[in-house]
């Protein structure tokens, strides 16, 4: 019985020593051990594999995209704006609509949408769609403009006679703020370069008006304000003024609006434009000797859209465009070294732990397309950084055709906490015209310029 225990346990002990030592064995030896027919998936290394070539995880498209594929993305912004921004006059909150110019008060309201006609973001949406009309060709955006346009202006003469009352035109009879004037203004004179049967003068006169002649100025002749403090720039005003004073310019032919346009340009850059980073500061005011210099990504949007809308205007000798030029080409160097790897800016643009923000960054996607279609800047070095930017964008705009990711409005701060905090919101409506502009000019971008993936990279293919 003693003999038959220790025959088990001896085998037993065995075996163990057996499943030991095979497990000890080096790697090399069991493999060659395998079983016929039996495969092992081999480790990738510099010697089995062109590692170079392996796909990033990229967080957002890389490469160029084809022109369709842009055109549907903005298509279905279009769309969804088409469907939310009534051309409509009610008798009143939630009337019957109004037919008769003959029977509208001070009661009557515009039927409300998600998106209001007269705001300076819808001043850039009526210029994206002509824009995008241009480019693509199809008449839909076009028309967005010209219905709505045509709308406001058969419509201002009747509230125009009602006196200094609030009406539902109120914004532009009696402007109060640039804010009220200059985006609208300057889309209005571009709708009416592009045909429409309706008068727009008297509505682009009366805006025309306020920029030049009632809106306050430094003694300088720089267009403020008086908040939050007295004697105070917004780098905002750039956009919301000088677009519309060159557009006068191009309208009228008449040399004193591409003045006054430089001008502004150049004091609004001298007190507020970093050489350093080649950033500009959201706000000055005047008797501060240290001012808040945050970089605010979206007001950067506006001061870069506005060198190159007056650019595009400006008569080629006109004594200022240089200096416009080279303010456009370190705006831009200055853009290029922040841009985040997703393609995005962050709302702060030198702070990297601030939020990617969308609006802004289709602002730049527009601005540096459209440097690189005109030829005034080198199309090798910012061709495909813009077309990364607009990737990123593409990404934020959803299946309804709503832009997400945009900061809601924003006024000037001396903390870097309001700027990190400000909401985002898909009904933020300075999102909608940047992002049909930027898909706009990159198709036009795609159309005259061919890409490649070289080596891994996007790059412009050099004729």
């Amino acid at each position: 019985m003693e003999s038959i225990t220790f025959n088990v346990k001896s085998i037993f002990f065995i075996f163990c020593l057996a499943v030991l030592m095979l497990n000890c064995q080096p790697q090399s030896q069991k493999s060659e051990e395998q079983a016929p027919g039996e495969t092992r998936e081999k480790e990738m290394n510099d010697s089995n594999t062109p590692l170079h070539l392996l796909q990033p995880d990229y967080p957002t498209p890389y490469g160029a995209p084809e022109a369709s594929e842009v055109k549907m993305v903005i298509d279905r912004v279009r769309d969804y704006l088409e469907k939310v921004t009534f051309a409509e006059m009610l008798t009143e909150e939630g009337g019957d609509e109004i037919s008769d110019y003959d029977q509208v008060d001070e009661k009557s309201i515009l039927k409300k949408g998600d998106f209001r006609l007269l705001s300076y973001e819808w001043g850039v949406t009526y210029a994206a769609m002509l824009l995008a009309g241009e480019v693509t060709g199809d008449a839909a955006y076009t028309d967005y403009t010209k219905d709505r346009v045509k709308f406001l202006a058969d419509w201002y003469p009747r509230f125009e006679k009602m006196g200094d009352g609030k009406h539902a035109l109120h914004s532009i009879v009696k402007p109060g703020a640039l804010d009220d004037c200059g985006a609208l203004c300057a889309a209005f004179i571009k709708t009416e370069a592009s045909g429409i049967d309706a008068d727009l003068n008297p509505m682009v006169n009366n805006f025309m008006d306020y920029i030049l002649t009632k809106e306050f100025r430094l003694s300088d002749g720089t267009l403020a304000r008086n908040r939050p403090l007295k004697n105070t720039l917004w780098l905002d005003d750039l956009y919301m003024s000088v677009p519309a004073i060159a557009q006068m310019g191009k309208k009228t032919g008449n040399q004193k609006y591409f003045d006054e346009a430089i001008k502004q340009i150049s004091l609004f850059s001298k007190r507020m434009f970093n050489e350093k980073k080649g950033l500009y500061m959201h706000g000055w005011v005047e008797g501060m000797e240290v001012h808040p210099e945050f970089h605010w990504a979206r007001a950067n949007g506006w001061a870069l859209l506005t060198k190159v809308e007056v650019l595009k205007v400006l008569p080629e000798q006109h004594p200022g465009r240089k200096m416009v030029m080279d303010l456009l080409h370190q705006h831009i160097k200055g853009l290029a070294a922040i841009q985040s790897g997703s393609g995005f800016w962050h709302q702060l643009l030198d702070k990297n732990d601030s939020y990617l923000e969308t609006s802004a960054t289709a602002i730049y996607a527009y601005c540096i397309a459209a440097a690189v279609n005109e030829g005034w800047i080198d199309e090798l070095a910012y061709a495909p950084m813009a077309l990364l930017a607009w990737n990123a964008v593409s990404t934020m705009v959803n299946e309804e055709g709503q832009v997400e990711g945009t900061c809601v409005g924003t006024g000037m701060a001396f903390d870097p906490a309001f700027y990190y905090h400000r909401p985002v919101n898909k009904y933020a409506a300075h999102g909608y015209g940047p992002v049909i502009a930027a898909g706009a000019e990159i198709i036009r971008m795609l159309n005259q310029f061919d890409f490649e993936i070289n080596d891994s990279s996007l790059q412009l293919l050099k004729n």
